[in-house]
Order: C-alpha cells, then sequence, then structure tokens
C-alpha cells in the first residue's frame, strides 16, 4: 500500500525527468504509473474491507459475551430462588467467565475499530492524492502532445528552408521568368509581322488608287 506514495514521489520527482532523459515515452510511462497507483488503491480498499469486517466481527463477540454476562446473573437468580445453589454457583461462574471474554474482546474491538479507522483515512488520502496526480498526468501529457507537435513542426519548417528545396525553389523560378521571356518575345515578333502586313496592304491599296485614277483619265480621252 505505502508503495503508492513512492510511485508519486516518481511521477513528480527527479525520477520523472531522469525518465525523460532516457527518451522513454513520457505519456505512456504516466499512464503506467497511474496504472499501479490504481492497483495500490484496489489492494487498500481490500485490506480496508478485511479491517472492517473483522472489527464487525469482535464487536458482535463481544456483545454476544455482554449478552451472555446479563443471562447467567438472571439464571443464577432465578436459581436461588428455586433454591438450587448449585445451579446458582455454575451460572455465576459461567457469568464471570462471559464477564473476562467480553473485556477481552472489547478491547480487541477498540483496537480494530483504531486499526481501521486509521487504514480508512490513509485510503482517503490516497485517492486525494491520485485524484492530484491524474490532473497532473493530464496536464503532463498536453504538454508533452504540445511539445511533440512542436518539434514536428519546427522540424517540417527546416525542411522547408533547407539548401535543396530553396535551390530547387530558385531554379523553377528562373524558369518561369525564361517562359516569359520567351512569351513576350514571341508577341513582339508576332506584333511587327502584323504591322509589316499592313504597310504592304497600304502600298497595295495606294497601287489601285492610282490605277483608278488612269482609269479615269483614259475614259475621258475617248470621250473627248
Amino acid at each position: 500500500m505505502f508503495n503508492f506514495f513512492k510511485r508519486m514521489k516518481t511521477v513528480v520527482g527527479s525520477e520523472l525527468n531522469a525518465m525523460l532523459d532516457k527518451a522513454e515515452d513520457p505519456v505512456k510511462m504516466l499512464d503506467q504509473f497511474m496504472r499501479e497507483m490504481e492497483e495500490d488503491i484496489r489492494d487498500a480498499e481490500g485490506a480496508v474491507a478485511k479491517q472492517i469486517a473483522n472489527e464487525k466481527i469482535l464487536k458482535r463477540k463481544a456483545n454476544d459475551a455482554e449478552a451472555m454476562v446479563v443471562k447467567r446473573q438472571q439464571q443464577a437468580e432465578k436459581a436461588v430462588e428455586a433454591g438450587d445453589d448449585d445451579l446458582a454457583r455454575r451460572a455465576l461462574e459461567e457469568k464471570t467467565e462471559n464477564e473476562k471474554q467480553a473485556v477481552l474482546l472489547d478491547e480487541s474491538w477498540e483496537r480494530a475499530k483504531h486499526d481501521a479507522d486509521e487504514i480508512k483515512d490513509k485510503l482517503e488520502q490516497m485517492k486525494k492524492e491520485y485524484n492530484q496526480m491524474k490532473l497532473k498526468k493530464d496536464a503532463l501529457k498536453a504538454r508533452a502532445e504540445t511539445a511533440k507537435t512542436r518539434t514536428k513542426m519546427n522540424r517540417t519548417m527546416s525542411n522547408i528552408g533547407g539548401d535543396d528545396s530553396r535551390k530547387g525553389f530558385e531554379r523553377m523560378e528562373e524558369k518561369v521568368l525564361q517562359f516569359e521571356a520567351e512569351a513576350e518575345t514571341t508577341e513582339d515578333l508576332s506584333q511587327s509581322s502584323r504591322t509589316l502586313d499592313e504597310e504592304f496592304e497600304k502600298l497595295e491599296g495606294s497601287n489601285v488608287d492610282k490605277e483608278l485614277a488612269a482609269l479615269k483619265a483614259k475614259m475621258k480621252k475617248k470621250q473627248a
């Protein structure tokens, strides 16, 4: 039973730090400590139940002995009234014997009751400490999970900012810039080609105008 308190000190004391230094999983270890504490509490509850049962047995025997004292006293009185001194004497002898037993049983019962009360108080203390440790365990588990998450995130961020990732990103950025430059060059060439065609179209349009003017002049000559 008293190993319970030793295990509690293990959880909150230096042994917890040693456990972490050895890279043991604190969440699993805390759960294991709590299971051991629960076993200790169940053992203590069993011990308390046995002690209470023993106390009740002693109390019942003491009451029976006291009741027998009263009974033998009454029987002795009846025997005297009946003039049977021998029977009265035997009743008084048993009365005396039961008085002695009653005293011894009563003393044993008082000690048993004191012991039962004492271990019941210890059991209540153990349960109180267990509940406090359970709350602390939940807090420690939450802290451990948070620390694991932070470590994982830090490692991920470190990988993201690594040389290989950065160089690969810069290489892709250069390719995108190259694609954009090629697109702009193609667009400029296309625009230049369209402009040249338009100039030739204008030029061709001017020749048509000249031919039209020549045709008009020719027709005027025929009319004249």
